[in-house]
């Protein structure tokens, strides 16, 4: 199974960048789609962005995109989001998440129970 673990989030004004990353280890991060979520305080877990397994296809949530960018790179076992222009409603805390099944395309993705431990956002007005 992969492990994966989430890092560069941190507080930033309205209208500022953040670049967030996942580091994957153990298991075959190359073969699947992977995603990131993202959880505001009292609101459940939603998706944000996805990317397939060989970086071909990406899917994102109506209100990052054109904001976001999903990528990935799989000689180093990492995903990143470059997040523009952040908005107070993009606090939460992100998460990263492996695809259950393997060889998929973003527009396919399912959530796995394999996520990371969350890395914070947090934009300030």
């Amino acid at each position: 199974q992969v492990q994966l673990v989430e890092s560069g989030g941190g507080l930033v004004q309205t209208g500022g960048s953040l670049r967030l990353s996942c580091a994957a280890s153990r298991g075959s991060f190359s073969e699947f789609a992977m995603a990131w979520f993202r959880q505001a305080p009292g609101s459940e877990r939603e998706f944000v962005a996805a990317i397939g397994w060989n970086g071909a296809s990406t899917t994102y949530r109506d209100s990052v995109k054109g904001r976001f960018t999903i990528s990935r790179d799989n000689t180093k076992n990492t995903m990143a989001l470059q997040m523009n222009n952040l908005k107070p409603e993009d606090t939460a805390v992100y998460y990263c998440n492996a695809d259950q099944l393997p060889i998929r395309g973003s527009s396919r993705y399912t959530p796995s129970a394999n996520w990371g431990p969350g890395t914070q956002v947090t934009v300030s007005s």
